[in-house]
C-alpha cells in the first residue's frame, strides 16, 4: 500500500520502525511507494511557490523566477533528493559493520528514506515561500527527522540503544557534511552561470 507507514511515525514510531523492518520492502519498491511520491512535495511546492507567489525580502515586490528557471531548479531538487536518500542509505550500510550490524543495503535505504518522511512533507510551504514561516514550521521537522533517525537505527539495524545512538550520530553527522557539500555544489553551479533567473 502507498505511504502506509507514514501516518503511523507519527504515531507510534518505535511499533511502526518495527512494522517497516518486518516489510523487508526492496530499494525500488521503497522508491516507488515512498521516495518518488513524497519527494515531489517540496520539488512541485517550491516550483508553484517561486514562479506564482515570490518572495519578499524587505518592503519591495515580491521575487519571482522564470517558469523556465523554476522548472530546472525543480527537477534538480527532486533529483537531489532521490539521489540523497540512496547515498544516506549507502552510508548507513557502510558504517554498519561498524557498530555491529549486519544488515542490506535495501534496509539501510529504506531507514534513510522513512527518516526524511517529516522533511517531505513539510516541503508543502514552500507553496508560499515566507522565510521566517518556514523556518518556524521546518525546524521542528527537522527535529523530529532527527528522533525518527535516533528511534529506528537500533531497530532497523537489530543493534543495541547504546550503539543506536552512536551509529544515529554518526549518520546525522555524515548528513551535515553532505547538506554543506550540497550548498558548495550549487554556489559552485550559480558561479558557472546556472544562477537563477528572475521576472521583470
Amino acid at each position: 500500500m502507498i505511504l502506509k507507514h507514514v501516518w503511523g511515525l507519527f504515531v507510534n514510531p518505535k511499533r511502526e520502525w518495527e512494522a517497516i523492518r518486518d516489510d523487508e520492502c526492496t530499494i525500488g519498491k521503497c522508491y516507488a511507494i515512498h521516495v518518488l511520491i513524497l519527494a515531489a512535495i517540496p520539488a512541485i511546492s517550491g516550483f508553484i511557490g517561486t514562479t506564482q507567489f515570490g518572495w519578499q525580502l524587505g518592503a519591495g515586490d515580491p521575487v519571482k523566477l522564470t517558469l523556465q528557471s523554476a522548472g530546472l531548479i525543480a527537477v534538480l531538487y527532486y533529483l537531489a533528493m532521490l539521489v540523497g536518500v540512496y547515498t544516506i542509505g549507502w552510508m548507513i550500510h557502510w558504517m554498519s559493520g561498524t557498530y555491529g550490524a549486519k544488515t542490506m543495503l535495501s534496509q539501510c535505504v529504506v531507514l534513510a528514506a522513512y527518516t526524511a518522511t517529516p522533511l517531505f512533507l513539510i516541503g508543502v510551504m514552500e507553496l508560499y515561500p515566507i522565510l521566517w514561516l518556514n523556518m518556524v514550521l521546518g525546524l521542528p521537522a527537522l527535529a523530529y527527522s532527527i528522533y525518527l533517525l535516533y528511534s529506528g537505527v537500533p531497530v532497523m539495524m537489530g543493534i543495541s540503544e547504546e550503539r543506536g545512538f552512536l551509529f544515529s550520530s554518526a549518520v546525522l553527522a555524515f548528513g551535515l557534511v553532505a547538506f554543506v557539500a550540497l550548498l558548495a555544489v550549487t554556489a559552485i553551479l550559480w558561479g558557472m552561470g546556472l544562477e537563477p533567473q528572475f521576472t521583470r
